[in-house]
């Protein structure tokens, strides 16, 4: 049995702000291969790396993302009170191009972009998927566009996305055919959502990443039923451990 492959979940988040720069390279000279982050669009249609709709959490600014032009954000600081305001008072948010830029810099890290459904909503499928392959265009290949909505996935692939993910709501019957139907490269999913005394996941042309996972024993036991991924916070802590530490998302052919 493989161990499975790390992604860092919004980065290296148990230590960073979520879904930053300083969160990804963190993640990056850590060791993670792989990393996910969050795409939201501003006012004046610009993709950033936020979670959440509105800022409150991450910021303390209670103001919804769809509100604020780009340029505004240089004033708004991803401070997460609890993870050190004053060390973390010079980051914000960044956009995807950003983002892609770093990428760029790191060639060995595959990136899971995961368009969110209030931008979605928002702005129409057509303009935010084709916003997003269009900045993600010089690492595509490294980049898997991944999103609860099964229509962006289809319009991902037909705008060059190489390979899609799609992030479960529900682990039942009804899912798996639409998985069946989609085909996706990958399937997405929190590992509470799998029924008790579950023996392995669906089998397809899929690879299965869990999340969220902080525990080498949880990762261990999620790889015996079928894991080929798990997602992480804390992906320092979690490459650890050494058989985590040994599978690598570049030894992968696939990939």
């Amino acid at each position: 049995m493989d161990a499975p492959i790390l992604i860092a979940h919004r980065g290296y988040a148990k230590r960073y702000p979520e879904n930053t720069l300083v969160a990804l390279e963190a993640a990056f000279e850590a060791g993670a291969d792989c990393v996910e982050f969050d795409v939201q669009f501003t006012n004046d249609g610009v993709p950033v790396l936020l979670h959440d709709a509105n800022l409150k959490r991450t910021t303390g600014t209670n103001k919804r993302i769809f509100s604020i032009d780009a340029e505004k954000l240089d004033t708004i600081v991803v401070n997460e009170a609890k993870k050190q305001p004053k060390k973390f008072s010079h980051v914000g948010i960044p956009s995807l191009a950003s983002a892609i830029d770093l990428l760029q810099r790191w060639p060995q890290v595959r990136a899971f972009v995961e368009v969110k459904q209030e931008s979605l909503d928002a702005y129409g499928i057509e303009k935010v998927v084709k916003a997003v392959a269009g900045i993600c265009s010089p690492v595509i290949d490294r980049c898997v566009l991944i999103s609860y909505d099964l229509l962006s996935l289809r319009c991902a692939r037909a705008m060059g996305f190489e390979a899609i993910g799609w992030i479960l709501k529900t682990y039942d019957d009804e899912t798996l055919s639409q998985a069946t139907e989609l085909a996706p490269d990958y399937l997405f999913c929190n590992h509470t959502k799998l029924p008790d005394g579950i023996e392995a996941v669906w089998q397809g042309p899929w690879q299965w990443a869990f999340y969220e996972v902080t525990q080498a024993k949880t990762a261990s036991k999620l790889a015996r039923l079928g894991a080929d991924y798990v997602e992480t916070m804390a992906v320092a802590e979690m490459l650890g451990n050494k058989a985590l530490r040994s599978r690598r998302c570049v030894d992968e052919q696939n990939l």
